[in-house]
């Protein structure tokens, strides 16, 4: 089992070091050398010329070309170069709706070798037992799991219930576990800049614990910027454009350049490209990478091409992903190939591709040609079952009601940077009648914590729906939610995921379209990656048929974040309409009736 707490201090074992300074001198054999490589300088920007002698866990020697030929293990880099393995700064293994173990074998051959991980949608619906279990299921994996307390459980408290409530004591409680290496996205933006006395406990509780404290700070500029970082917040990813871009590189931020807005990266690395240099703050991320994507794309190394693509220097690019974010993190050992450092090493086809051909972690060959060497054992994912709490539901749960013939309704207009509109509409037989130009949503509290009848309202801009959509998987709180354009579909698609232990589903003319099973607490699947991915490409394919999508921002993606209760804007959660900048929140939709 590899003990990860032990880093980076295991570097410093006085016989490893023994080793690897006489081998360094030429006195003893290399375990590894790697030879005929073009190094990527993650300092000095040059592509050079280095053979790489490797003791153990640790780079022991950087130096000419077939100078030394002393080794137990020799590998070919010819015409190949040579970087850091990949560290991806902020991400969620819950989207890509498959287990950690399952996540690794996808990411590793592809030369990620090191993400820092936000369990918080385990910890949305399992609490503290979710978290416990996230950093047991990556101790023994051979991608380095840094994972982060979830800060925000729920997001918005008191405009949604989650599976469980993280105060200042549980933060205290999961910073004093080894395995825990900071404070996960602080997203209750409203809170931590008015020192609600919650969010301040929490972040206190990361500060005082010396460890990392990470942001979410969508939309937040000027005065509430500044009171945001001045609070402790280190960090975001929840970049809007390139002038927010700018502000917050200016502000002192870390940025943690996401690969899920794909959108926004041309002008970010147009912006980047103007300022003539990459800043040592700017790193990348994945955030949520959805399975479909992740087996055929990749991760963080999709990432990379992508922003090489749209014109950044790709030495600037593997920099951000490595040297960078090994200076985030704190971590001297990672991110540079030299003498000294962690043998955590990538060999790349080509600087266009980037298509890992030989990873290295520790020292040791982990993957080759796209293949793991040794396969990771899955931790038991039972504890993670049996979390749709949540009865059958009717066709009239997913109506309004309402008295009267005409009412004035509540709306939440455009699917991103929501606001709030209003529209009339019939009343027949105690229910209304939702507008042309409307679309349902339906949010149903499914944790057994409150009531779970679903709380309904109605989208403005999300297009005309021929059918329904339903989701487990609804950022942060995951309750139950369902997008249609009539009460029978979204019942029958309900039920179908309320049936399967959690999930997605689509309905259309009465029927089921297409199911995505995700027993595991109603996010994730233990089924291979390949037939998860395959699933989840049937939902996308049957919501194609059912909604016209108009980007960027009424996309697929948006299905996940319309409950995210924690940003601007009025958002559907399982109490109601909430909107956590003004402080309100509506149980109903209807506003008036005559």
């Amino acid at each position: 089992m590899t003990d990860r707490n032990s880093e980076p201090l295991d570097l410093h074992d006085d016989a490893l070091r023994a080793r690897a300074v006489a081998a360094a001198r030429g006195d003893a054999p290399f375990d590894v050398l790697i030879v005929g490589g073009k190094i990527v300088d993650m300092v000095t920007d040059e592509i050079r010329l280095a053979d790489i002698g490797i003791v153990g866990k640790m780079i022991a020697s950087v130096h000419e070309p077939a100078t030394r030929s002393d080794t137990r293990t020799l590998i070919s880099a010819r015409g190949r170069f040579i970087s850091p393995g990949l560290i991806d700064t902020h991400m969620h293994v819950e989207s890509s709706m498959t287990t950690p173990a399952t996540y690794a074998a996808t990411v590793v051959p592809r030369g990620v070798t090191t993400t820092v991980w936000d369990p918080h949608e385990f910890g949305n619906v399992l609490g503290l037992d979710g978290v416990r279990w996230a950093t047991d299921a990556v101790r023994d994996l051979p991608l380095r799991v840094l994972t982060l307390a979830p800060s925000c459980v729920p997001a918005a408290p008191g405009y949604e219930v989650s599976g469980a409530d993280f105060d200042g004591d549980a933060m205290t409680e999961m910073l004093s576990w080894p395995d825990i290496h900071g404070v996960a996205e602080v997203m209750n933006m409203r809170g931590v800049i008015d020192r609600d006395p919650r969010m301040s406990s929490i972040v206190q509780a990361g500060l005082t614990s010396q460890k990392l404290v990470c942001g979410h700070a969508r939309g937040l500029e000027n005065s509430d910027l500044a009171a945001f970082i001045v609070a402790g917040i280190g960090s975001d990813h929840e970049l809007v454009s390139n002038d927010d871009l700018m502000a917050k590189l200016r502000a002192g931020l870390t940025i943690e350049m996401r690969g899920s807005h794909d959108h926004l990266l041309p002008g970010f690395v147009q912006t980047l490209n103007e300022l003539g240099f990459l800043p040592q703050t700017v790193t990348l991320c994945t955030d949520d990478v959805f399975p479909d994507d992740l087996a055929n794309a990749g991760g963080l190394d999709d990432v990379v091409r992508r922003l090489v693509r749209y014109g950044m220097k790709a030495q600037w690019a593997l920099r951000a992903a490595t040297l960078n974010a090994a200076t985030r993190l704190g971590r001297n050992d990672l991110g540079l190939i030299a003498a000294g450092r962690r043998a955590d090493i990538v060999i790349f086809d080509d600087l266009d591709g980037f298509v890992a051909h030989t990873v290295i972690a520790n020292g040791k060959m982990v993957a080759k040609s796209g293949e793991l060497q040794t396969q990771p054992t899955a931790l038991d994912p039972a504890p993670l079952t049996d979390t749709m709490k949540i009865d059958t539901l009717t066709v009239d749960d997913f109506r309004i009601a309402a008295t009267g013939d005409k009412v004035r309704i509540a709306t939440i207009d455009r699917p991103r940077f929501t606001r709030w509109g209003e529209v009339e509409a019939d009343v027949k037989d105690g229910f209304v009648i939702p507008p042309d130009g409307t679309t349902l949503i339906a949010v149903a509290h499914r944790h057994g914590k409150v009531d779970g009848t679903p709380r309904v309202g109605l989208l403005e801009n999300w297009g005309t729906w021929r059918g329904a959509v339903c989701t487990t998987v609804s950022h942060d709180s995951h309750n139950l939610t369902v997008f249609g354009g009539n009460p029978k579909d979204m019942a029958i698609a309900a039920n179908a995921v309320i049936k399967a232990g959690g999930g997605m589903a689509v309905a259309s003319n009465g029927r089921l379209d297409a199911i995505l099973p995700l027993p595991l607490c109603g996010l994730v699947s233990d089924a291979p990656m390949d037939q998860v991915a395959e699933q989840f490409s049937h939902i996308r394919a049957a919501t194609d048929a059912i909604v016209d999508w108009n980007p960027p921002y009424l996309v697929f993606k948006a299905l996940f974040g319309a409950t995210l209760a924690c940003n601007a804007g009025p958002h559907q959660t399982d109490r109601g309409i909430g909107d956590v900048e003004i402080g309100k929140l509506l149980e109903s939709p209807v506003l008036s009736s005559q």
